[in-house]
């Protein structure tokens, strides 16, 4: 492989080693009882989903769901806005207000995350067709689980999409849980992605486990998307190491199940292909690990000394300014982009 793809496969390397630093230290404080709001809902072990976000283009949008951290660290956003948010600060990349489960980055163009489940597709076929309205060459991403594509709103957005032949890139982490049902007690059929196949588009099973894999399928498809063939579907076979959340202590989980899956890690495995292949030194490995654990250092120092928004700013971002009251709409000192107007 080139220099090129040399530099591409590191940097997917550096993004899950990042990834599984910043997830480890929510994980860290969740369990020393430290004061986390909401569920923590993390991706150990499906880290080299991220290979499929590093495909997308800077105008391109990112749809995604509770288990986002992954997805938007790789996208670019910055690591101390969502240490931030996720504890609920004002310095967070939503104010504060949306907490770990509902976190938009519009900086990244991450223009919409729910914990609703399969709610993420819905709303990524409308952006897909914002983008087919205006002709523009973007797509959109779309990342749930298997659980969600169970659901019909999963289904009514891929037939949507198919119809209307949109620039959407469908990816399924199948981690092979949904909440507390295993894969098996949930799904019917031969795989996700023959479901998908069924609405007329082009689907794909790839290891999800493994970032070349990954980041080839991604692209293929999303080059496709690209050029006008219609929606695409990727399934990433992966595991879900953790528990639903953090809370949830995965009794019902085969400990040798936990074995199996372990001794597959994705970045340990990554790791070891990309030493052998020569793209990646040792001290290479060694030097993003202290990259990875100063960045995520800096993110929890500086959340920490971040202030609680302040109960005034509640309705900021709430309502936006009503021109037919003459511009005289109620305006927060602390709103942003958009005043808060109670009487709009």
């Amino acid at each position: 492989m080139g220099t090129a793809s040399s530099h591409r496969r590191l940097e997917i390397l550096r993004s899950m080693i990042l990834v599984r630093a910043f997830e480890d230290r929510l994980t860290e404080m969740s369990r020393q009882g430290d004061c986390l709001p909401g569920m923590q809902i993390l991706s150990t072990g499906q880290e080299a989903a991220v290979a499929a976000v590093r495909v997308l283009r800077e105008e391109d949008v990112l749809v995604t769901n509770h288990r986002s951290h992954a997805h938007l660290l790789a996208r670019g956003a910055d690591a101390r806005g969502l240490m931030a948010e996720i504890m609920g600060k004002a310095t967070g990349v939503n104010q504060g207000k949306s907490g770990t489960l509902h976190l938009i980055v519009p900086e990244v163009n991450a223009l919409m995350t729910s914990t609703v489940v399969g709610a993420g597709p819905p709303m990524a076929a409308g952006a897909a067709f914002a983008q087919q309205y205006r002709g523009e060459e973007s797509i959109t991403a779309v990342f749930f689980g298997d659980g969600a594509a169970a659901e019909g709103s999963v289904h009514e957005a891929m037939n949507l999409a198919a119809v209307w032949k949109l620039p959407l890139l469908f990816v399924c982490e199948n981690n092979r849980w949904a909440g507390a049902q295993p894969l098996e007690v949930h799904f019917a059929g031969e795989s996700l992605a023959a479901r998908a196949a069924s609405y007329g588009m082009v689907a794909e099973t790839v290891d999800g486990n493994d970032a070349d894999a990954v980041y080839e399928a991604a692209a293929r498809l999303a080059g496709g998307t690209r050029r006008g063939d219609g929606p695409a579907f990727l399934e990433l076979l992966t595991y879900r190491m953790h528990g639903h959340s953090e809370s949830d202590h995965q009794r019902y989980v085969d400990p040798e199940e936990l074995r199996l899956w372990a001794r597959r890690d994705p970045i340990e495995t990554y790791v070891t292909r990309l030493t052998e292949e020569a793209v990646c030194t040792g001290p290479q490995g060694e030097a993003m690990q202290r990259e990875a654990a100063e960045i995520v250092a800096d993110a929890v120092a500086y959340a920490e000394a971040s202030p609680h928004p302040l109960p005034e700013a509640a309705l900021d971002h709430v309502w936006s300014r009503d021109s037919r009251q003459g511009g005289n709409a109620p305006t927060s000192p602390h709103s942003r982009e958009v005043s808060a107007s109670p009487g709009a």
